[in-house]
């Protein structure tokens, strides 16, 4: 899985404001539906808040990767999010969070979900990747630390 072939611009926002964990959903839920008309805002925000009830997804490092199954979509979209200021996530080593990488997934692609967090993981276990996210200022600088 090459993360350059899930990831957009149209699907990337920089230094967002954002001030809570339901909030951070909401605007990843917006992006999400501007460019895929078949998305409904209230599926999409539904199905990453039902998987964050099962678990955070916050994996630290001040990184999130919050996903949803969803129904009626062909293949991954991914949403890239940073924010102003890091927020409260219930992240593995409790730390606030700054950087969201969504993944809106289809309802019966298990194996291909799972290849492709764990490709997520593995790009931003990388400290010049997570270092030149959290410095960028616009989507492109975003796109190209994750090219």
């Amino acid at each position: 899985m090459i993360i350059s072939d899930i990831i957009s611009l149209d699907r990337t926002e920089c230094v967002v404001e954002c001030s809570s964990k339901k909030r951070i959903f909401e605007i990843i839920s917006e992006i999400a539906v501007k460019g895929n008309p078949q998305l409904d805002i209230s599926d999409v925000l539904s199905s990453m808040l039902a998987r964050e009830k099962m678990g955070s997804t916050g994996i630290g490092n001040g990184i999130a990767i919050p996903h949803g199954r969803i129904e009626g979509i062909d293949e991954i979209v991914a949403i890239i999010v940073t924010s102003h200021e890091p927020i409260q996530f219930d992240a593995i080593d409790d730390k606030p969070v700054d950087i969201f990488f969504a993944l809106l997934v289809p309802r019966e692609q298990t194996q291909e979900h799972l290849q492709t967090l764990s490709s997520i993981a593995k790009k931003l276990s990388d400290k010049n990747t997570v270092k030149a996210i959290r410095n960028a200022n616009s989507k492109d600088q975003i796109i190209a630390a994750l090219a």
